[in-house]
């Protein structure tokens, strides 16, 4: 190649030479999503949660390839997967259904809490008496893993319609959901030992802050935004996603800004927005449910992305020795401790709950932190971390099922489902009208004598102005509008399409009757009319048919 002397071509070039490489970071990003997907489904059919499948993805492309994405920047890494973990935290609470976890919240909020501190302690006695670590990395070590990880956890429960007998998936999901702000102040307290910057002062203080200001300013913000919530008008579609995305957003950095728990403050936030009654939430569930995710896929692909297999070899006997001692003693000790003086979980109930303790995403970013706020390291900290969440993901969380079953804890009756606070968005009734004309079958007879199915009843009748509460012995007569309450229908082998009658076509001027095998239409579109059609009902040019087909 021989040097471009003029600065205007060399601009040029430059310029080019920035579009290509937009354009093929934009190929790389839909590469990355479509082998997501791809990884997604083998996951699912070999029963590993599907957390694992990015973090090989992230593996993947971090070290192998023609243009591997190598992120060697560990500030960056925090800051990203420190605002996943908001939403992560958030949703934590969004989507926990309170009246499903309020039998269980005692023991739920001391597992989180206390629980949390007795993992991290054991799990630092071993590494300090077993590995011969120092004591401040050994503790700092407990910390870091000594929360469970809510998506993981479900993801597994929910793909293998796992119900659980005596409240133990309530109990998970609010303990799972949590446990991250304990495990996020005992890293803090332990960074700031490892800094030598901690007094006994100091660390009173930022336990103070960390919950004072943490749960206070959450039930504050929380309030704040139901009021506001309830009190603005979103006259366009979706700004009322964007406003309770940014109450996230700000129930986490305000205590945040004071030295609180912000993490706390946003699952605090999220439980008591999550269990408002408002227009629009089924919507918000589901953004949310997306945007989550999206955050843990983030966080995953981000460990992969940073991980070294080079590195890996010399993590890994630790990790496992860590990764059985919080099997088998660690996390059984913290577990029995706190539910066996209730004495209504019985020791297969415990052993159930102790096993389903899985380490993931907040593992992984508060290892990042570690690694980002102390200086020096003796440890593989960030590596043994890597390979201890690997570990409880690929191997505990594919025998979640099998433990379940061998503990006989399952229960066919039990919805896991019923632990979300959208459970009853998904048994939506749907109310549909049915006018009474003159000769129907329905004129003159009392609604008892009507022979609806046991799913259909009539809640309302029409009359004119009146408006009556329908009851068995009510009489319905011509002119009245019947309001007929059902269970909503979703499903995904059915679906909707429209077209129209174009002119030369042979349906054109002929009845719906001497056509069949399309589907079934549904309505017809008649310039600004819209028609329920019969058998009888003649197309015309340029009608719009709303048509069911099924797959």
């Amino acid at each position: 190649m021989f040097p471009v002397s003029n600065p205007i071509v060399a601009d040029i070039i430059a310029l080019l030479s920035l579009e290509i490489m937009t354009t093929l970071f934009l190929i790389l990003i839909v590469i990355v999503i479509l082998t997501c997907i791809w990884l997604n489904d083998i996951s699912s059919r070999i029963g590993v949660p599907t957390l694992l499948a990015f973090i090989v993805l992230g593996i993947i492309f971090g070290n192998v390839g023609a243009i591997p994405v190598y992120l060697d920047d560990h500030s960056f890494a925090k800051d990203l997967c420190t605002v996943a973990l908001i939403f992560i935290m958030f949703y934590g609470g969004f989507g926990t259904r309170w009246e499903a976890v309020k039998p269980v919240v005692r023991e739920s909020v001391l597992l989180a809490s206390v629980g949390v501190i007795v993992t991290a302690g054991l799990t630092g006695l071993f590494c300090h008496f077993a590995l011969r670590w120092g004591w401040a990395e050994s503790f700092l070590l407990g910390a870091v893993i000594s929360s469970t990880d809510a998506a993981s956890v479900f993801s597994i429960l929910r793909a293998k319609k796992l119900g659980l007998k005596n409240n133990t998936a309530p109990m998970l999901e609010m303990e799972s959901g949590s446990n991250d702000p304990c495990a996020y102040m005992l890293t803090a307290i332990m960074i700031s030992i490892l800094n030598g910057t901690a007094t006994g002062g100091s660390l009173a203080w930022i336990v103070f802050a960390q919950i004072v200001f943490g749960a206070g300013l959450g039930f504050g913000v929380a309030k704040a935004a139901t009021w506001a919530f309830h009190k603005m008008r979103f006259n366009t579609d979706g700004f009322d996603t964007l406003f309770i995305f940014a109450v996230a957003i700000a129930a986490y950095a305000i205590p945040d800004l004071l030295g609180g728990n912000g993490y706390l403050s946003a699952y605090i936030v999220g439980i008591i927005l999550g269990n408002e009654e408002f227009k629009g939430k089924k919507s918000l569930v589901g953004f949310f449910d997306g945007l989550t995710g999206l955050m843990q896929v983030l966080i995953f692909f981000v460990l992969g992305l940073l991980a070294r297999p080079a590195e890996l070899h010399k993590a890994i006997l630790p990790a496992l020795a860590i990764s059985v001692f919080l099997l088998l003693v660690a996390r059984p000790a913290a577990v029995m401790s706190i539910l066996t003086p209730f004495r209504k979980y019985p020791f297969k109930q415990q052993g159930l709950i102790s096993f389903v303790g899985l380490r993931g995403a907040a593992s992984i970013v508060f290892a990042i932190m570690a690694i980002t706020g102390v200086e020096v390291l003796d440890t593989q900290l960030f590596n043994i971390v890597f390979c201890i969440v690997l570990i409880s993901v690929f191997l505990q969380g594919s025998l979640i099922p099998w433990a379940a079953r061998k503990l006989d804890m399952l229960d066919a009756r039990a919805d896991v489902m019923k632990t979300f606070s959208d459970y009853s968005e998904n048994t939506e009734m749907l109310f549909s009208q049915v006018k009474i004309g003159p000769g129907s079958a329905w004129e003159g007879k009392q609604v008892m004598n009507l022979g609806l199915p046991r799913n259909m009843l009539i809640a309302l009748v029409i009359r004119g102005t009146e408006r009556i509460v329908a009851r068995g012995d009510t009489f319905l007569l011509s002119g009245d509008k019947a309001i007929v309450v059902t269970k909503a229908f979703e499903d995904t082998e059915t679906y909707l399409l429209e077209k129209t009658v174009k002119p030369g076509e042979k349906r054109a001027g002929h009845p719906i009757s001497e056509f069949s095998g399309e589907g079934l239409i549904l309505l017809i579109k008649r310039g600004d009319r819209e028609i329920i059609p019969s058998g009888d009902t003649v197309l015309e040019v340029g009608d719009v048919l709303v048509i069911l087909k099924a797959r």
